[in-house]
């Protein structure tokens, strides 16, 4: 089973994806802030990452950041909830670059498709 953390600051997006991500049988764990998931990342071992742009604090393009750059994540795939689109490539080092990314608001289908597509790619 695939374990995905979902980081949001917004309750309702997180409860939106655990309910969508765990009726498709993922393991899902929610946590509110950048900081939260810094924390959970080590212990957790995530196969993906889910991260919101724009919260208090560290930021998701600060996470996505720790997690291309640790030797020990560099295979966990990172997928940016966002307004902004591809535009955040723009924020980032190239070798620091999320895997995907979902454009809020966003349906069902594209969300688990973009998942489903990140998540096959561990698999290959």
């Amino acid at each position: 089973m695939c374990r995905i953390l979902v980081v949001d600051d917004e309750a309702d997006v997180l409860l939106l994806a655990r309910e969508m991500l765990e009726s498709e049988g993922y393991e899902v764990h929610t946590v509110e802030s950048g900081e939260g998931a810094l924390e959970l990342l080590p212990e957790l071992e995530p196969d993906l990452v889910l991260l919101d742009v724009v919260m208090p604090g560290v930021s998701g393009l600060e996470v996505c950041r720790v997690i291309k750059r640790d030797e020990d994540m560099r295979n966990v795939k990172v997928v940016l909830f966002t307004a902004l689109g591809a535009e955040v490539d723009l924020m980032l080092d190239e070798g620091d670059k999320a895997d995907d990314y979902i454009l809020k608001p966003f349906t069902r289908k594209t969300f688990l498709e973009t998942i489903e597509k990140q998540l096959n790619m561990l698999t290959k």
